[in-house]
């Protein structure tokens, strides 16, 4: 099943022209300024019913970067929050890839054994302000799991805005009960399917967006992953994460958050190019990509917010694969 675009007004700009309708090559003005639930703000949070709400800290960083998640959520966390390591739920590959979409048995465990489930509102954030978050929260929705936010921020912001933190060993939650859900095939691509979408024609191929910085896309950067050839998938185009999100500087640091969508929204027209109106108008549907599947969920989020549905590659970049430079 391919995911195809909310056709509305928030995806759309129309306007009538000799009693037909016509669609212009832009996302419409009247997209909101506000966020949609999936994105909340820590007061957001901080005004939820404790007892139906489970704060979930989904942090995750990159190889090369010497900090430890695990050991950070004993030192500070969102009162009553809970861990989920993304490398640890999740699908064992042949290749030894990390974070891919775990199995429906695997999630639910996972789910259960933090006291998650499926009514609880899920509010999943990271130590960076936004950037392992969306990856969760895409896992969350491609199995169905109707009540789950994004902290906008994360704990960062939190922290700012003077909310409280904890320390120390967290509570055992008790076990809930979280049946083994659906996954929805759709929200991801296989390794096949993209190679096969690479060969097809341009007027029927999936749009592929590579979320990963310009350097590593082009190939003139190095990959984090030694084993990782930096270029990019045939075929797709450039959309850097790190143009979606804003930085928020604090005191003690800085932190990201996604901000209103008229502040990304041309930069995603611009990465789509003269594909935009095949976008727009569900002629074409979207599959975001990266290095290892996990930025590929900020420019999947920043979509969905736009109104238009994407899809994830969830065996990026592997060692064997064809690129181009």
């Amino acid at each position: 099943m391919l995911l195809r675009n909310t056709f509305s007004s928030r995806a759309l700009a129309v306007t009538w022209t000799k009693g037909r309708l016509a669609t212009t090559r832009s996302f419409s003005s009247t997209i909101p300024r506000m966020h949609s639930r999936l994105i909340i703000t820590p007061a957001e949070l901080a005004a939820l019913p404790p007892k139906a709400t489970v704060p979930i800290d989904v942090s995750w960083f990159m190889p090369n970067v010497d900090r430890k998640p695990d050991e950070e959520f004993i030192k500070k966390r969102i009162p009553n929050a809970r861990r989920m390591d993304l490398d640890v739920v999740a699908s064992e590959h042949p290749l030894g890839l990390k974070h891919m979409m775990p199995t429906p048995e695997v999630f639910a465990d996972a789910c259960g054994t933090i006291g998650v489930t499926p009514s609880s509102h899920v509010v999943l954030y990271d130590t960076v302000g936004l950037f392992s978050s969306p990856r969760a929260l895409f896992t969350f929705k491609a199995f169905g799991h109707e009540n789950a936010s994004i902290l906008n921020g994360g704990l960062p912001r939190w922290e700012h805005e003077g909310y409280p933190t904890e320390s120390g060993n967290p509570k055992v939650p008790e076990r809930a009960v979280y049946p083994a859900p659906i996954l929805n095939k759709g929200f991801i691509r296989d390794y096949e399917q993209i190679v096969q979408n690479s060969k097809a024609p341009a007027p029927t191929a999936e749009v592929v967006l590579d979320a990963r910085s310009h350097g590593r896309f082009t190939g003139k950067d190095p990959e984090p992953r030694p084993s990782l050839s930096s270029g990019h998938i045939p075929n797709s185009l450039s959309l850097p994460f790190t143009d979606l999100v804003t930085p928020q500087a604090t005191p003690s640091g800085s932190y990201t958050v996604l901000p209103p969508t008229e502040k990304f929204r041309n930069a995603i027209e611009a990465a789509l190019g003269p594909h935009l109106e095949d976008v727009l108008t569900a002629k074409r549907s979207v599959v975001n990509s990266c290095g290892s599947g996990m930025t590929a969920a900020v420019l999947w989020l920043a979509l969905k917010e736009l109104g238009i549905e994407s899809a994830i590659y969830d065996e990026v970049m592997l060692p064997d694969q064809k690129v181009a430079s």
